[in-house]
């Protein structure tokens, strides 16, 4: 066999082509001569009807056929001593059961056996020739695979004798016997290509994975954007994952692309899930900045609602009615009392009064007021409103001055699970890979040799 070209090699039919010169030779003492001038005859392509020629054909052929442009790519040469020598160009396309196990970085051994139909062994036998078995163009070339080697061997087996071949035994009919057939057998040995794949699956699977860790050095309060960034990569390896078992058959077991998408998609995964991990451990909420708060922040906060409540009364002084009615209405000495119809008579400077503060958390209302430099019977009343609006801006600018100064802003820290798995993740799958690696080349270098 003077192989040409190989191609295609299909994963999902598990079949593979080439194209080559097929060459049988014989003795056939009937067509012996003697000339002096040559040693070999060209005989016609007709004269292949009027001799006795083997009827090989391969056993796990499929959809064979010979060339035929422009005329039948086939000779036939016959030499003096009666050998015949029958070279004809077939394209075939032969089974090849492959084991996908190690794909993409397996070894596939292509068989191509053989031999006569209906002639057993006691009739024909088969066998290569010793100098020249199996040829390989030298400029011949793969796409996917690197033809590594191709041994050939005679090979004998046991099968039904050509009855059974041609379906004339039937269930009436005694089990047929076993027949020895003559047979050659040669296996192309392919290695295949890890480029493509490289290219394809697997550098992008690791920029999915790495791009996942993104998230760690994302703010834990940024929900929405670390959500987003795993769905995202959840997605593409998901399509990733689909689209590199397009091309392959559905078999039973995993293989090594399977084994490596779904790392790399357990390792995306598990960065979901460690982000929500680390978002029920949050203590704050999404995107806020939150104060400390002590025990002057919270006397603090109840002197705003006292001056709140003082606020929403309003007060007007007893001295704008006459002494005499104001002593018959004003049952209790307070200068203030709540009225309708409010009337103001004099309205002093707040720096000429000593506004007593009023004590936390106490109902009692104010019983005194005195302004200084007058005497009491000359005291004139003041605009309660003003006093207290007044003094409730004093006292409201002078706690925010204290909250500015005591309330320091406390922001969310970044998360002790975030930092682990920033050297955690990466060294496991680096591990993982290296592990992976050398377990499946190793495996592909001793099954090459083998």
């Amino acid at each position: 066999m003077n192989v040409r070209s190989m191609g295609p090699i299909s994963e999902v039919d598990m079949t593979y082509s080439m194209d080559c010169y097929f060459r049988q030779s014989w003795v056939d003492k009937r067509l012996a001569f003697s000339l002096h001038s040559s040693d070999t005859l060209a005989l016609s392509i007709s004269m292949l009807a009027k001799i006795w020629k083997p009827d090989t054909y391969f056993y796990n052929g499929k959809q064979s056929y010979l060339h035929t442009i422009t005329t039948p790519n086939k000779f036939v040469r016959l030499f003096q001593d009666g050998r015949v020598l029958y070279s004809s160009r077939l394209t075939i396309k032969a089974g090849c059961p492959m084991n996908l196990e190690d794909f993409p970085m397996d070894v596939q051994r292509c068989p191509l056996k053989f031999g006569s139909f209906g002639y057993t062994n006691k009739d024909v036998i088969y066998k290569w020739k010793e100098d020249r078995q199996v040829a390989i163009a030298e400029d011949m070339k793969l796409s996917q695979f690197d033809l590594i080697a191709t041994p050939a061997a005679n090979h004998t087996d046991n099968m039904p004798n050509a009855d059974a071949k041609s379906g004339v035994c039937s269930i009436f009919h005694s089990p047929p016997h076993l027949t020895q057939y003559s047979m050659l057998l040669v296996s192309f040995h392919l290695q295949r290509h890890m480029g493509n794949f490289l290219i394809q699956v697997y550098g992008p699977c690791v920029l999915l994975v790495v791009l996942s860790w993104v998230s760690f050095w994302l703010n834990r309060e940024a929900t929405a954007d670390r959500v987003s960034l795993g769905i995202t990569t959840v997605l593409t390896m998901t399509f990733l994952g689909l689209e590199a078992r397009t091309d392959l058959p559905k078999v039973p077991y995993p293989t090594a692309l399977d084994f490596f998408v779904f790392l790399s998609f357990s390792f995306i995964f598990a960065t979901i899930i460690q982000f929500a991990v680390v978002h029920y451990f949050t203590k704050y909420g999404s995107g806020e900045c939150y104060f400390s708060t002590d025990i002057s922040s919270e006397s603090d906060s109840s002197d705003d609602e006292e001056w709140t409540s003082i606020e929403r009364k309003e007060y007007i002084p007893t001295s704008a009615v006459p002494e005499s009615n104001s002593r018959k209405t004003s049952p209790s000495p307070s200068p203030f009392r709540i009225a309708k119809d409010p009337q103001v008579v004099e309205v002093i400077p707040l720096s000429a009064c000593s506004i007593p503060v009023p004590q936390r958390r106490s109902s009692q209302p104010w019983t005194s007021l005195s302004c200084i430099g007058r005497p009491n019977s000359q005291t004139s009343f003041i605009a309660p409103s003003a006093i207290i609006t007044n003094q409730r801006i004093s006292s409201h600018n002078h706690s925010q001055h204290r909250k500015k100064k005591k309330r320091a802003p406390r922001f969310n820290s970044v998360s002790k699970i975030d930092r682990a798995s920033r050297v955690v993740f990466p060294l496991l799958f680096v591990t993982i890979n290296l592990f992976y690696w050398y377990c499946y080349l190793y495996r592909t270098n001793r099954i090459a040799y083998k």
